[in-house]
């Protein structure tokens, strides 16, 4: 939970500000570590209305946040410096204020004899099950250098695969924005003049043109109201899409849809292959991996067959053959993990399937915009040729009748 406090510091200089903690008490006892007398100590989110929560995410702390922190803590671990010393270190040279106040209870944790996972765990929202699980198998195995460097580097892989699918849905968002808001102009100040025009003049109007001067009436008289509906209903389903109720709906709709399902399986047979490789590569058992892969692939679908992958595990069949018995796991995937099973180098094979795939996410993006551009190009232009027919097909009439 995110707390608001108000606080004097060891100088007597007021201070205000926000913490992200379990509970109150652990706010208020973060901050007495700090040195500071507290005044007041609330909890920010009762007090957020909805365009509070709106504005609050741009203050949210991101994964490319987590990335650079990451390739840091990895430096300074190399480097010899102290646990303590590198939360300490990067608190005070951090600019982001809600990351500074986690790292600075992080550090205030482990100066109380916390481990560094422990002091993860209480930022779920920032540090998930994989990277706290990631950091106590280095802790236990006393290589937290490299968990630190196979974590920058796996956030990196991941940042930059997630990055490309987002980006190449700007373009496509952007033209569509753009006709809706040129088309609006245009049925609600220019259409308006030039139907007059063709109405008066008496003669007969095609049924196109009649489409097209309903269309543009629809908007002067009942354009607010629709405005309204359109923002109330696009909230909604904002809400909705955000309370989690949608997402075995749409975890289906991704898997279903042309082009884009192919996008998505080769996204979530990446992060498999990438997280098992990183996950073993550091010591974590072969269940536990599994586990935790689970939890971060953010599709039911594939989440459904990981639990089902787990218990076949457990029950003593080797990964390739669990692997096996589902279709949403490809051939070369299964015939590799087993390659990897005699040999003893199961990460090895997945790391290999992982930057495969890595790559077939990177080409399926970029067939996905070549395919948008040409799409929204023949759209634009049928939809301008269309407005355009219906109004100058019946001016050309009118100035032969002449």
């Amino acid at each position: 939970m995110i707390f608001s406090y108000k606080a004097i510091d060891a100088t007597n200089v007021p201070m205000t500000g926000t913490i992200e903690t379990i509970n109150k008490e652990q706010a208020i006892t973060s901050l007495q570590k700090r040195g500071y007398t507290i005044l007041s100590v609330e909890s920010a989110e009762e007090k957020k209305g909805l365009f509070d929560k709106s504005f609050n995410l741009f203050a949210a702390v991101k994964n490319k946040d987590i990335v650079i922190l990451s390739k840091q803590m990895s430096t300074l671990f190399t480097a010899q410096v102290s646990a303590l010393r590198i939360f300490q270190l990067l608190s005070a040279e951090m600019e982001k204020p809600s990351l500074r106040d986690i790292l600075i209870g992080i550090s205030d944790d482990i100066q109380t004899g916390s481990s560094i996972s422990s002091a993860l765990s209480k930022y779920p929202k920032v540090f998930n099950n994989f990277y706290v699980n990631m950091v106590k198998a280095g802790e236990e195995s006393g290589k937290l250098d490299q968990t630190f460097e196979y974590l920058a580097d796996y956030m990196e892989r991941n940042y930059e695969v997630s990055s490309k699918v987002k980006n190449a849905l700007i373009y496509p968002a952007f033209v569509i924005a753009t006709f809706i808001t040129v088309m609006v102009l245009m049925l609600t100040v220019v259409i308006p003049k030039i139907s007059s025009i063709i109405i008066d003049s008496g003669q007969e109007i095609p049924i196109y043109t009649k489409v097209v001067i309903a269309a543009s009436d629809f908007l002067i008289n009942f354009g607010p109201l629709f405005l309204v509906i359109i923002v109330l209903g696009g909230f909604i389903i904002v809400r909705y899409f955000l309370s989690g109720k949608s997402k075995n709906f749409i975890s289906h709709i991704k898997l279903q849809l042309p082009y884009i399902s192919n996008l998505y399986k080769k996204l979530y047979l990446s992060r498999i292959s990438d997280n098992m490789n990183t996950m073993l590569t550091s010591g974590i058992p072969m269940v536990k991996s599994l586990e935790l892969t689970a939890n971060v692939l953010d599709n039911v679908v594939y989440e459904d067959m990981m639990n089902n992958v787990i218990e076949d595990v457990k029950a003593g069949f080797p990964l390739s053959t669990a692997f096996g018995k589902h279709p949403e796991v490809p051939g070369i995937l299964v015939a590799m993990t087993a390659v990897g099973e005699e040999t003893g180098e199961v990460g090895a094979m997945l790391k290999t399937l992982a930057r495969f795939y890595q790559k077939e996410v990177m080409n399926a993006v970029d067939t996905l915009v070549d395919l948008i551009e040409p799409m929204m190009i023949v759209m634009l232009g049928l939809g301008v040729g269309f407005l355009l027919a219906s109004v100058l097909i019946p001016i050309y009439n009118i100035s032969s009748s002449i």
